[in-house]
């Protein structure tokens, strides 16, 4: 990164509304990072099965017509729509048949019909397609009654799916099993993505102890680790991650510089709460830009927000609380939609449910909470969620638990019995 061309945290501060880093809405945090997180650079050609996933680069031009000709929508006989009859039945004579990939090729008169296949081209002339199950079959003729079938029905026209020169797909989506197979359906072999985003993440704290190694009395197994990583897994991103580090200056400071070295995004889990007496912070605002938010939500109150640098190379830097809740909701509120812009996709709001609640639900305005809870069908075809217990930040069993977030607006207040509230569901998410 090159701070002569990079505006600093404090000019893009000026430019939110509201900014308040001691009381931070979502929302303006949200607009902060936004501002702040640059799109990676770099386009490389994928063959198409390797590409879902992946973030379109650049637009995709169709160069053909998709269907490429005039074919049936059915099983059936191919016709003249004006030789319906028009108040009774409509007797044709059939002088072929059509296939798909082998189409009817000679000439079709008045009065006559060629059988025909779903996907085989229409016959010159013919523009209408009855289904075989409406018909009667009498020898080389067929009998169509009244109102079975309206001119023009059951064809799909040329260029109905993608016209030469639409544009197929559009740069920043991120490919999906249906946009591998529009992609085929172009005949295209390979695909333009941005190269992968790289992520870096660590957690912080003495306290903290590996997976396998001995648990000592007062310490806890590292579980941030492993959600963040599980999370980062959706976003298809590449992972370096760089185990726990221990709340000691030397350590500390050569986990940034190798982090930042390394990485275009460095994620860290502790040691950002206002107050605690440990060495990140300090760290953090030494290697770059870095600010330290009080943001208005719950869980996850502090975050370190900023730049980092090391030999010349910079990395965006999101530093989230220690306990495991508010790693996951400060990372699905603030981070993931940062992540994916970086990857040069267009992040789409995250679709949300209403459902009632079930029981009462204590709120204070003045924060956006996020609370664990259970979505189900309710009785009358609508949802209804219930809060799974206990909301403290640490218990992690509480997001297992959970299908879904229930969001609770900045300025909402207590929510009764029967309300509907907003579910951020976890299917496709978590």
């Amino acid at each position: 990164m090159n701070d002569k061309t990079l505006p600093t945290l404090e000019e893009i501060s000026s430019c939110v509304n509201g900014y308040d880093p001691n009381a931070l809405p979502v929302a303006q945090a949200r607009e902060f990072i936004a501002r702040l997180v640059p799109r990676v650079e770099g386009v490389e050609m994928l063959a198409l099965r390797s590409a879902l996933g992946r973030v379109l680069a650049r637009d995709v031009i169709s160069d053909i017509n998709v269907p490429s000709h005039d074919n049936s929508a059915m099983d059936g006989y191919a016709l003249r729509g004006t030789d319906l009859a028009a108040g009774g039945d409509t007797v044709l004579q059939v002088v072929g048949s059509g296939l798909a990939g082998d189409g009817y090729q000679g000439d079709v008169a008045p009065g006559q019909c060629v059988r025909i296949m779903t996907g085989a081209t229409m016959p010159a002339g013919l523009d209408t397609v009855v289904p075989q199950e409406f018909v009667k079959v009498d020898g080389d003729r067929v009998v169509i009654p009244a109102g079975a079938v309206r001119p023009g029905e059951n064809r799909r026209l040329a260029g109905e799916d993608l016209a030469r020169g639409d544009v197929a797909l559009a740069a920043g989506r991120v490919l999906r099993p249906a946009d591998i197979g529009m992609l085929a359906s172009l005949g295209r072999a390979e695909v333009p993505v941005w190269r992968r985003l790289r992520v870096a993440f660590f957690s912080t704290g003495n306290e903290l102890r590996s997976i396998g190694e001995p648990l000592d009395p007062g310490c806890v197994y590292d579980s941030n680790r492993y959600t963040l990583w599980g999370m980062l897994q959706r976003l298809g991103v590449d992972v370096l991650d760089m185990g726990v580090v221990r709340d000691d200056p030397q350590a500390l400071e050569a986990a940034f510089r190798e982090a930042a070295a390394n990485a275009d995004v460095v994620i860290t889990s502790g040691g950002v709460s206002v107050g605690e007496a440990d060495y990140t912070k300090a760290i953090m605002a030494r290697l770059g830009d870095v600010l330290f938010w009080r943001i208005a939500m719950r869980p996850g109150r502090p975050m370190a927000i900023g730049r980092i640098e090391t030999g010349g190379r910079g990395a965006i830097l999101f530093g989230l609380p220690g306990n495991p809740v508010a790693v996951m909701v400060t990372f699905y509120a603030l981070v993931r939609d940062a992540l994916l812009a970086m990857s040069g996709a267009t992040p789409a709001p995250l679709p949300m449910l209403r459902a009632a609640s079930v029981t009462p639900i204590r709120k204070k305005p003045g924060r956006t909470e996020y609370q664990r809870g259970i979505v189900t069908p309710a009785a009358d075809g609508g949802w209804e969620v219930r809060i799974t217990g206990s909301q403290g930040s640490g218990i992690l069993r509480s997001m297992s638990q959970a299908n879904g977030l229930v969001v609770l607006a900045h300025d909402q207040g207590n929510v009764a019995a029967g309300e509907l509230v907003d579910v951020l569901p976890f299917d496709g998410l978590i």
